[in-house]
């Protein structure tokens, strides 16, 4: 699992969801800022890696931070350089004379494209902040897809993720869970939000993955490449 080169000038060309060509079960997101990749079996339920982190481009060449990997903490921290060629329709991704090919899901055109950190949550009646640490939840969007990570980008502590497709329309977000970290019985499950997005802050209100009520507020995380 990879990603490096974004080096191209318009936005539509690489920002979005992807599949792999052969292996449709492994799916890329990438903002303008951050990227992601999991690959998971959907037939079988079984989830079986992820890795992503922030990125930046210079010139021709992308420079990304890997913040987390679930297969490999030791991953976490390192710097990974490259190139890829994109268009409309396929991600080329070219690394030691062997070449990837991504095909595309969709071009991340949603209000909730982007990537996202929790930043306050409703307990015992008022909304707790939740200051940036080592230790974050985040959520990675795309027009169609979203995956969240909960992570530490120092120690590289791994501690879950969960994924699929989404719609978000009429004040109403809903996410259909493709893949589970810490539980694949609940792929297949579908959970409905109230939702709203007032400039960077983004509020959700309904029941979690455990049936637990859940209100909570998310702000547009700005990565750095260290």
């Amino acid at each position: 699992m990879a990603i490096c080169h974004l080096g191209l000038a318009k936005a539509p060309a690489w920002v979005g969801a992807w599949r792999q060509v052969d292996d449709p079960n492994r799916v890329m997101v990438v903002t303008d800022t951050y990227w992601s990749q999991t690959a998971f079996d959907l037939g079988k339920k079984e989830f079986r890696r992820t890795m992503g982190g922030p990125y930046t481009v210079t010139g021709d060449e992308v420079r990304t931070r890997i913040e987390f990997d679930s297969a490999d903490a030791k991953n976490v921290g390192m710097t990974v350089r490259g190139r890829l060629t994109a268009d409309e329709k396929q991600l080329r991704w070219m690394e030691g004379g062997q070449v990837e090919t991504w095909t595309r899901i969709d071009a991340a055109e949603s209000p909730l494209a982007g990537v996202w950190r929790i930043t306050q949550r409703l307990e015992n009646g008022k909304y707790g902040e939740m200051p940036l640490r080592a230790r974050r939840t985040l959520k990675i969007l795309s027009g169609t897809r979203f995956q969240w990570v909960a992570i530490n980008v120092e120690t590289g502590e791994f501690s879950g993720t969960g994924g699929g497709t989404f719609t978000f329309k009429d004040g109403k977000y809903t996410e259909n869970i493709e893949f589970f970290s810490r539980d694949g019985s609940r792929v297949g499950a579908s959970l409905d939000f109230s939702g709203s997005v007032k400039g960077d802050h983004w509020h959700h209100q309904g029941k979690s993955s455990k049936g637990d009520p859940l209100d909570e507020v998310w702000s547009r995380f700005k990565p750095e490449v260290r």
